[in-house]
């Protein structure tokens, strides 16, 4: 049974809210985190975002995201490098200490050269970061979405990555949706112990309606999300856990409906 203090919104769940819709709704319901996007707190504006965070007494257990490194050109690269600082800039402002990290796709089919970019991207942004107080969090993806969104697709990768600078800069993201199909996956949370700086949790449906779109709600799908939480605790990770579900269903469903489901399903499922 989770610890309902440690819950968090992730913003996309209830995707139609603003951020001013999101954190009355987190208020409303006792939530006490809020995982925001950066495109929703564009629409609000940094500072009256970070205020109303601030006002109703909630706090932010991250921002995504950061990353998408591979670029073509030193000018491409260079606007990559700047977006990504203004995204720890952000974090910073919005009182989080967690930036997450989408790696993004290869250039054409050159996933080694991409790889080698993120590596590089990463090594770049950590010092930055850290002198902002943020830290980055690796979020390795499924590997259905490398063409498209990472070609970081396991937690063991994203960990190499980390692993190239201290803890206290770089982590990795651990999404349930994600890695539960990693028959290494206990062996690298193991390995992961204090390189945790974010738990994300939804499910897997079977049938899958949509890959982008189809994450189920807690306890609607396949994945062991209690042994996984288990997991992600004796690695030293003990922060919120973020609920974070892209579907057109949910999204769809009143607002209010599914918070309430969220703290029932986290006492229940994970």
């Amino acid at each position: 049974m989770a610890d309902l203090g440690r819950i968090s919104l992730n913003q996309i769940t209830i995707n139609r809210w603003s951020v001013a819709e999101a954190v009355e709704g987190c208020a409303r319901h006792g939530i006490g985190w809020i995982g925001l996007w950066r495109d929703k707190v564009a629409d609000c504006g940094l500072s009256k975002s970070a205020r109303l965070v601030r006002d109703a007494g909630l706090r932010v257990s991250s921002l995504c995201r950061g990353g998408f490194f591979a670029a073509h050109g030193v000018a491409a690269l260079e606007a990559r490098r700047d977006d990504n600082r203004r995204a720890v800039d952000e974090a910073a402002a919005l009182g989080t200490d967690v930036l997450v990290l989408v790696c993004g796709p290869p250039l054409g089919r050159d996933l080694d050269g991409a790889r080698r970019m993120v590596a590089e991207g990463i090594a770049d942004l950590a010092p930055y970061a850290a002198a902002a107080g943020v830290k980055l969090g690796i979020e390795p993806l499924h590997p259905m979405f490398a063409a498209e969104r990472s070609v970081i697709v396991t937690l063991a990768e994203a960990l190499t990555l980390a692993e190239t600078s201290s803890p206290d800069q770089v982590g990795v993201i651990v999404d349930a949706y994600h890695v539960w199909w990693d028959p290494e996956l206990w062996i690298q949370l193991r390995r992961a112990t204090g390189r945790i700086v974010g738990f994300h949790v939804s499910d897997w449906l079977v049938p899958l309606p949509d890959l982008l779109l189809g994450r189920g709600m807690m306890g609607d799908g396949t994945v062991d999300l209690l042994r996984l939480r288990l997991a992600v605790e004796a690695a030293g990770y003990l922060g919120p856990i973020e609920v974070e579900i892209f579907n057109q269903a949910i999204w769809d469903a009143p607002g209010d409906e599914i918070l309430a489901l969220i703290k029932e399903r986290s006492l229940a499922a994970v």
